[in-house]
């Protein structure tokens, strides 16, 4: 109500309850009762120092009667032993109403029930606590939606984010438009902020978005993996907002997204993406940086250019590179799917599910507890391969990496000899030769170079170039022995005596014997 000691001195100036009515509001039935109780305390005379604010309050609480209110006692009341132990076994109100009118033909209201359970079990207070943070200690981050705007690629409107981070201590902040939030544009959003802001605060409060929590928890939140790679290579701490907690970052939840929706965005038009990320960085410099702040009561601008800005963390050499983490299965084939290109990895790790990280360069695939075990340049195009001779079984390699290239190139450091072999069986123009070359080539391990071409040389003088032949004469060791020449054939004799001679007596002639 209005202060005490204004309606007494009212009370003491107008003798009509209804000029005081006109000047403090109060019902006129309650002037009545003050009126009634003042005079009965001496308090009506125009002459009289009232006495101190607390004096009053004092004899009011022990000597001014509070009329009851027209209804003192409950319907629920006669029932009360039954009500409060259904209470204590947890029974909600209308399970509590449904049990009376079972058993005791109870014909109250539900909301009698309530106002019953309002008053001999009253809820805690709802309370909270405001947290001022030192200057660098932290920041707040959360998306809001912004409407639609205009996609520079199709010319079309489409639904539109705004990432808004603001600094805890100065409130100054950062925002950017957005068409959605994966997590590659939640990681560039964190490197432009900082940008913007020159430096790194300790902490970033967020809630549990996709992109930088994977699961929401009150004691242990699972960090989504590159989100932690770019919170390492910041050098600032992930703090996750306990599920269904929205007020634990308040300072971004008010002073940034409902200000930006109630001002920057608060009618107006459609325009470009680019055209409304140039528009709003000047709004946070201008607007919502030179404004005096509720809660701080200075310019967030002002605030974080004297007293924050030079305990940020300095920025890293050269910003992040956004690093994909997934998990991925090793496959029977040797290859684990990232991207859709195919990457290998380490034979005996098949069956089992493997971490991959891909950065803009490089690939590495780690174990489910962070071992690298293999490192791979990035697939350019989907349906590549990268592929590693160790990471394959020994017994399938030479069918995967032995190519007509490769076996020429291992036939031409045995020797010629070897070499026309390999030439002539890949010459082949009806049957293809390549496992048949794979396995004489094979026979260099087992043999040592020069006793393959050896073999290969008394092949070709015998032309016959399979491998069961090769390995027979490596075998018995025929390859050291001489090859016999073989006789030239005899002379051929001609005849002596020409045509007309022998046969001209079939003509008239005389017979040559």
């Amino acid at each position: 109500m209005h202060d005490l000691r204004e309606l007494l001195r009212h009370l003491q100036s107008q003798a009509n309850d209804s000029a005081v009515q006109r000047a403090t509001g109060l019902n006129r039935r309650t002037i009545a009762r003050y009126r009634a109780w003042a005079s009965a305390h001496g308090l009506l005379d125009p002459a009289q120092v009232l006495p101190p604010l607390e004096d009053l309050q004092q004899l009011v609480a022990t000597t001014f009667r509070v009329l009851p209110p027209p209804q003192t006692i409950s319907s629920v009341e006669p029932h009360r032993a039954l009500v409060l132990a259904l209470h204590a076994q947890g029974v909600e109100g209308a399970a509590i109403r449904l049990r009376l009118q079972e058993q005791v033909g109870y014909t109250g209201s539900l909301s009698a029930i309530y106002r019953f359970l309002h008053r001999v079990d009253p809820p805690p207070p709802d309370v909270c606590m405001r947290v001022e943070r030192d200057p660098g200690c932290e920041a707040q981050v959360d998306f809001g939606f912004a409407g639609r705007l205009i996609d520079p690629a199709s010319g079309l409107l489409r639904k539109a984010w705004a990432f808004v981070m603001t600094l805890a201590y100065s409130r100054h902040q950062y925002v950017e438009f957005v068409f959605d939030q994966r997590l590659p544009t939640w990681i560039a959003l964190h490197a432009h902020a900082f940008g913007f802001f020159g430096g790194v605060p300790q902490r970033v409060v967020l809630d549990n978005l996709k992109a930088g929590i994977t699961q929401a928890c009150f004691d242990d939140p699972q960090v989504q993996a590159s989100y932690r790679a770019c919170a390492e290579h910041y050098g600032f701490l992930i703090a996750p907002c306990a599920p269904r907690t929205p007020e634990h970052k308040g300072k971004v939840e008010q002073g940034g997204v409902h200000f930006l929706k109630r001002n920057f965005l608060g009618g107006r038009a459609p325009t470009g993406l680019v055209q409304a990320n140039a528009e709003v960085r000047t709004w946070c410099l201008t607007t919502a940086g030179l404004r005096t702040h509720g809660t701080t009561k200075a310019q967030p601008l002002l605030r974080f250019q004297t007293r924050e800005q030079a305990l940020l963390r300095p920025l890293p050499p050269a910003p992040y590179d956004l690093a994909i983490w997934k998990r991925a299965k090793r496959h029977r084939d040797s290859y684990v799917v990232f991207a859709q290109s195919f990457s290998s990895a380490p034979f005996r790790l098949v069956g089992q599910t493997l971490w991959v990280r891909g950065g803009s360069q490089s690939l590495r695939i780690y174990t489910v507890d962070y071992a690298l075990v293999a490192t791979h340049t990035l697939a350019q195009q989907p349906g590549e391969r990268r592929t590693h001779p160790d990471h394959l079984p020994p017994e399938k390699l030479p069918g995967a990496t032995w190519t007509r290239a490769s076996c020429q190139a291992l036939a031409a450091e045995v020797g010629q000899s070897t070499t026309t072999v390999v030439q002539r069986l890949l010459d082949d123009g009806v049957i293809d030769r390549h496992q048949r070359v794979i396995r004489i080539l094979k026979l260099r391990v087992r043999v040592g170079d020069a006793r393959l071409e050896a073999a290969c040389a008394r092949a070709l003088r015998f032309d016959d170039l399979t491998y069961a032949t090769l390995k027979r004469i490596l075998d018995r060791g025929l390859e050291q022995e001489p090859v016999a020449v073989p006789t030239p054939p005899a002379t051929a004799h001609t005849f002596l005596r020409s045509a007309t001679e022998l046969l001209g007596h079939l003509f008239g002639g005389a017979a040559w014997n």
